[in-house]
């Protein structure tokens, strides 16, 4: 008797910092990417082993400011590095202190470079519809835009669909692809 073979897990799912451990726990998430501002004080979930859990110390900007770390070519080259290593054997969970803005535009850019054949404008239509408060931040997209050579697609597409509906905390949501 043949046995069929695994199908790969494609769902990435996004939260805030409050609610790391809970959404670790609900959606069986053996990943995880932080994206959080340098100092701020994360325990990593035991479920996510060393190994799966990338760290991006960055503040949630998209142009320069005294005191705060910009996004970089190098937080994306590390994201997508991450990204492409994942096995798929479980959710990846991204998060960031509120769940909005970059986590949302991590989780953009990894379902655009994990689906070099899809839309960016679909995959920015199921971010919205999938997180009426997303927001992903602009500098990230477009620095992804530019090393995935988008040619300005991934930048249009998040432009499309605005800014998210106002909050302090985005509620968990997942995105699949």
């Amino acid at each position: 008797m043949k046995r069929r073979a695994e199908k790969a897990v494609s769902s990435i799912h996004v939260c805030s910092l409050s609610r790391l451990p809970e959404t670790v726990r609900k959606t069986g998430a053996r990943s995880l990417i932080t994206l959080i501002n340098q100092g701020t004080p994360v325990r990593r979930p035991q479920e996510i082993s060393p190994e799966r859990h990338l760290l991006v110390s960055m503040s949630d900007i998209t142009v320069e400011m005294e005191g705060h770390i910009l996004p970089s070519e190098e937080h994306v080259g590390a994201l997508l590095a991450f990204v492409q290593k994942w096995d798929r054997a479980a959710p990846l969970l991204i998060h960031c202190w509120a769940g909005v803005s970059r986590s949302t535009a991590a989780a953009f850019i990894t379902a655009c470079a994990l689906n070099p054949g899809k839309r960016e404008s679909e995959i920015a239509e199921d971010l919205r519809r999938n997180s009426p408060t997303a927001t992903p931040n602009a500098k990230l997209v477009g620095l992804a835009d530019r090393v995935l050579d988008r040619q300005g697609r991934m930048i249009a597409a998040i432009e499309t669909i605005g800014r998210g509906k106002e909050c302090l905390e985005g509620v968990p949501f997942k995105l699949d692809f």
